[in-house]
């Protein structure tokens, strides 16, 4: 039986595409590890390197990789996707979940957490199986809503860059998909029915807690901002890619 291709836009594979060109994510021989969560991003990054890893004039290796939290959570879904399309996949077991009460100090956020967790464990598998470099599915809208958190909750002005190196572990992070729209990649996973998986895996639904506002809050303000000024998305990503450090009062840069 034939092993079925995944129907991408071509918008986004010429963004992925131009992505990892610009800013030389990918190269001949490396070995990348992708996390991956199950959502519609991360599935769709999937293919992405899949058809990459088939079709690009160098030769290089991806693992698909899953952290298991430990709470029960049902990935058969995402293993026989992957199986049925021929992504390696794998899927690593963890007690985050379970040390977790004993961990996050009253007040502080379970998501940076469970983010940190997350990231934590696969930067160890990476290190483990002898990939140097972890490919993250965060996209333009994510960058455009961290920017503003940063600057509104946190007094900074910083974002996601496509490309840099966790230089305590010594790994290459790369975020091929950092110039796509969200709204896109939920399209692409809807047109091929990907069995995406939601909120069901989040640890946050598990846990007596409150709620994080500030992303959701942002997205809210950004879509408000977005259905008053079309192509406001476009003139972030110009903006992210022309920034003029000069023009502001860090004395770093005068």
């Amino acid at each position: 039986m034939k092993t079925p291709t995944a129907r991408i836009p071509k918008r986004v594979i010429s963004a992925f595409v131009k992505t990892i060109a610009d800013y030389n994510l990918i190269n001949e021989g490396d070995r990348v590890l992708l996390g991956l969560s199950g959502g519609k991003d991360s599935l769709t990054l999937a293919h992405l390197l899949l058809r990459a890893s088939r079709r690009a004039p160098f030769k290089f290796e991806f693992l698909a990789a899953t952290i298991d939290y430990g709470m029960g959570e049902d990935l058969s879904r995402v293993a026989a996707h992957c199986a049925e399309y021929g992504i390696p996949y794998h899927i690593e077991k963890t007690d985050i979940f379970k040390d977790a009460p004993n961990h996050i100090r009253e007040g502080s956020s379970f998501c940076s957490y469970f983010s940190r967790m997350r990231r934590g464990a696969l930067y160890s598998l990476a290190k483990r199986t002898g990939h140097e470099t972890l490919a993250l599915a965060h996209h333009l809208d994510d960058a455009a809503e961290s920017f503003f958190m940063s600057l509104f909750y946190g007094g900074k002005m910083r974002s996601m860059p496509p490309v840099y190196r966790a230089s305590d572990h010594n790994i290459k992070v790369i975020r091929p998909l950092i110039k796509v729209r969200e709204s896109q990649l939920a399209e692409c996973a809807k047109e091929n029915g990907f069995p995406t998986v939601g909120d069901e895996n989040c640890p946050a639904f598990q846990m007596n807690v409150k709620m994080p506002y500030a992303r959701s809050e942002t997205k809210a303000w950004l879509k408000e901002l977005e259905s008053k000024k079309a192509g406001l998305f476009n003139q972030f990503r110009h903006a992210f890619e022309t920034l003029d450090a000069k023009s502001f009062a860090d004395l770093r840069y005068i």
